[in-house]
């Protein structure tokens, strides 16, 4: 990341309870665990657009 960017974000409570313990089991912060997230589901998209 070259550039970061701050945001607000607002998840549902139960969102927000799953995300924190799927971090905590990957040993992540919350925030690390949305970038990771995020950045799967784009290379999984560009994936897709690039596949014949």
């Amino acid at each position: 990341m070259d550039e970061e960017k701050r945001i607000t974000l607002r998840l549902p409570a139960d969102l927000h309870a799953w995300l924190a313990a799927q971090a905590r089991s990957a040993r992540r912060s919350l925030n690390s665990e949305i970038v990771y997230r995020l950045e799967l589901e784009r290379d999984a998209a560009v994936a897709d657009v690039e596949s014949p």
